[in-house]
C-alpha cells in the first residue's frame, strides 16, 4: 500500500489549525492557569498549538518549494543511482496544491534538457523520473540510440571510460550536456517516430536500454507535473557507506 505523504500532512495541518483557531476565539482556554489538573482539552490545545506551526511550514515547503525523493532504480544512470536522495524544485512548472495537484499559479514549463519528476498517468499514485526530450509539437526520431528531433540531430559523441561494463556517451540537447548509458549501439529498443501532443511532453532515461518511459507510456500530459530535480543531497544504499562525494551535486 502508497502511503499518501501529502494527504496525511494536509489533513494533520488542517485539524491543529482548526482546534487552534477554536481556542483563539471560541475556548480562549488559559495555559497559565496552575490551579487545576489540565484537562483534556487543555492538553488537546497544548499539542495543536506546539504542531500546528511545524506542519504548515513542512507543508509549505514541501508542496511548493522543495521536496525530497529516492531515487528506486538504475533508469537515470549515470546521471542519478539507486540510492540517491534528491530535491525536485516544486516551482519549476507551476504552483500546484498539495492532494489535489491542480495549478493556481503559472510560473514555467518544461525545457528540453530538463530532468522532471512526474506522476505515472496509470497510476498518479507513483511518481517516475526521466529527461525531458521533446516539447508539445516536436517530432522525436530515436534509431539505433540516435534522436532527431524537428529534423535536428541531436549531437551523441562517444565518452571515456564506464563503470557500468556497457558504452558511455555525451548527448547535447539544446545545451544541456550530459551522459548517457546504451547497451548496444547499433540497436535500441524501441525505435520508431513519435508525435508530441500539445500538452504533452517526451521524456526518455539516460540509461537507454533499462528505462520505462514514454516509448512505452506515452508523452506526459502537463498536469501531472511534479517538478525539476536539481540537487542531490544523499546517497545511501543499505549495507553500504553513503557516497559523500555525491551529497551536493547539481543535477545535469
Amino acid at each position: 500500500m502508497i502511503i499518501n505523504l501529502a494527504l496525511i500532512l494536509t489533513v494533520l495541518t488542517a485539524v491543529t489549525g482548526v482546534i487552534v483557531a477554536l481556542d483563539k476565539f471560541v475556548w480562549k482556554t488559559d495555559m497559565a492557569d496552575s490551579r487545576q489538573a489540565p484537562g483534556g482539552q487543555q492538553i488537546l490545545v497544548e499539542y495543536a498549538r506546539s504542531f500546528f506551526p511545524v506542519l504548515l511550514f513542512v507543508l509549505v515547503i514541501r508542496s511548493f518549494i522543495f521536496e525530497p525523493f529516492r531515487i528506486p532504480s538504475g533508469s537515470m544512470m549515470p546521471t542519478l543511482l539507486e540510492g540517491d536522495f534528491i530535491f525536485v524544485k516544486k516551482y519549476a512548472y507551476g504552483l500546484r496544491l498539495p492532494v489535489t495537484e491542480t495549478k493556481v499559479i503559472e510560473t514555467g514549463s518544461p525545457e528540453r534538457g530538463d530532468v522532471m519528476v512526474f506522476r505515472l498517468p496509470s497510476d498518479p499514485s507513483i511518481n517516475y523520473i526521466k529527461r525531458v526530450i521533446g516539447l508539445p509539437g516536436d517530432t522525436v526520431v530515436y534509431e539505433r540510440q540516435r534522436l532527431t528531433i524537428n529534423g535536428q540531430p541531436v549531437d551523441l559523441q562517444r565518452g571515456e571510460g564506464s563503470s557500468w561494463n556497457v558504452p558511455l556517451f555525451v548527448e547535447d540537447l539544446d545545451g544541456r550536456v550530459h551522459e548517457i548509458l546504451v547497451t548496444n549501439p547499433e540497436f535500441s529498443t524501441r525505435d520508431n517516430t513519435y508525435r508530441v501532443p500539445e500538452g504533452h511532453f517526451f521524456v526518455m532515461g539516460d540509461n537507454r536500454d533499462r528505462s520505462k518511459d514514454s516509448r512505452f507510456i506515452g508523452a506526459i500530459p502537463e498536469e501531472y507535473l511534479v517538478g525539476e530535480a536539481v540537487r542531490i543531497w544523499m546517497h545511501f544504499v543499505p549495507w553500504n557507506m553513503p557516497d559523500w562525494d555525491r551529497v551536493g551535486m547539481k543535477i545535469q
